[in-house]
């Protein structure tokens, strides 16, 4: 008789301690999963990072995991934010594929939806990822009575895919659908300097470019709180001010993160009209993601988006020269951006779905 049972793991002090072959395990667990996924690990928290991750003060994470006679199999990650926000909760699920067929996510998920509610969380957030390749084979099988329409912006998942079956079977409402894309580094110089004369011949010298590395530099703070409170926040993410930036800026470098940045000052004004962002793993130098680019809406269309995130990349190559790629993902209606990083040699690796299931009386 198979024995199946679902736990919550211990976490250790530090990687040599009680309890650290388990949770290695599971980090092994989630590394297979991403490498079935999309091809490779670079998506892989590493033991360090996840246990960094598991001892972060502003959010508290708890680890549960699906054995199959004995062996860990599964976990499920849950991340609850401790300072803003503490009605969510973020799941996410990894089965092993030798695994599957036995209705361990199922399990994983209502445990972790069981342990959230005991702990006050009435919304539940969870992310399902479909490689380029996957997506491909099943719209070529699937007719329009099969997709899955999110609750704001375009794009759409099919039913024939069994991550989007499974959330939506256990209720997620799928709220969004994100393009993830990746371009290989270092970037070619020839490639890099025939944009940037498209951008210069686009703008000219009307805009300054400024740089800085983990902590804006004072001059500069309130109008970069100033660009992520008008465009870089989510609605419902709640007010953003330098001394919220000043903590995650703090935050950010608690866990070895670094955050590179490239913004733009109109020299007509005087201040900052956007700024473009890479983050820099505290515990792998391989990989990069790319994170915000934000833009004043009367300065858009010009390559100043382009011109900025060029320069990012000069920064990064200067800087860090180790990274084989960088990441990036953009919500499907930012066509915007999506059509700059197309030019810059981006390639869609896949998209992420954004699925929401509230406890809510009444939802």
């Amino acid at each position: 008789m198979t024995d199946i049972r679902i736990e919550q793991l211990h976490v250790p002090d530090n990687l040599d301690g009680e309890g650290a072959a388990d949770f290695l395990r599971a980090v092994e667990v989630s590394r297979q999963v991403r490498v079935g996924t999309w091809g490779n690990d670079d998506l892989a928290y590493t033991g360090e990072e996840l246990l960094a991750l598991c001892h972060d003060p502003y959010e508290w994470y708890v680890m549960l995991v699906a054995r199959l006679d004995g062996q860990i199999v599964g976990r499920a990650g849950i991340a609850m934010p401790l300072d803003d926000h503490t009605e969510l909760a973020h799941v996410t699920l990894d089965v092993l594929p030798s695994a599957e067929g036995r209705s361990l996510g199922r399990r994983l998920l209502e445990a972790a939806e069981s342990f959230v509610r005991g702990e006050n969380r009435r919304v539940v957030v969870v992310e399902t990822n479909h490689s380029a390749t996957e997506l491909q084979s099943e719209q070529e099988g699937g007719g329009d009575e099969r997709l899955l329409h999110p609750a704001a912006g375009p794009g759409a998942l099919t039913l024939e895919n069994r991550q989007a079956r499974f959330a939506h079977n256990a209720g997620y409402q799928l709220e969004r659908v994100e393009h993830f894309s990746s371009c290989a580094l270092p970037f070619p110089a020839e490639r890099a300097a025939e944009l940037l004369e498209s951008a210069t011949a686009s703008h000219g010298d009307e805009y300054a470019v400024h740089q800085w590395t983990d902590s804006c530099p004072e001059e500069w703070a309130a109008d970069v709180a100033r660009l992520e409170a008008e465009m870089g926040q989510p609605a419902g993410e709640g007010p953003w001010d330098v001394a919220h930036m000043r903590e995650a800026e703090e935050i950010s470098q608690s866990t070895g993160r670094h955050t590179l940045v490239t913004a733009a000052e109109s020299r007509a004004s005087g201040r900052l009209v956007g700024y473009t962002s890479i983050s820099v793993l505290g515990k792998r130098d391989d990989v990069v993601f790319q994170d915000d680019t934000v833009m004043e809406d009367g300065h858009r269309g010009r390559e100043l988006g382009l011109r900025m995130k060029l320069a990012n990349l000069q920064l990064l190559a200067r800087d860090y020269p180790n990274p084989h790629a960088i990441y990036t993902w953009n919500s499907a209606e930012d066509t915007h951006l999506i059509e700059i990083n197309a030019r810059m040699g981006f390639t869609v690796a896949g998209v992420t779905g954004q699925w929401r299931k509230s406890f809510d009386p009444g939802d």
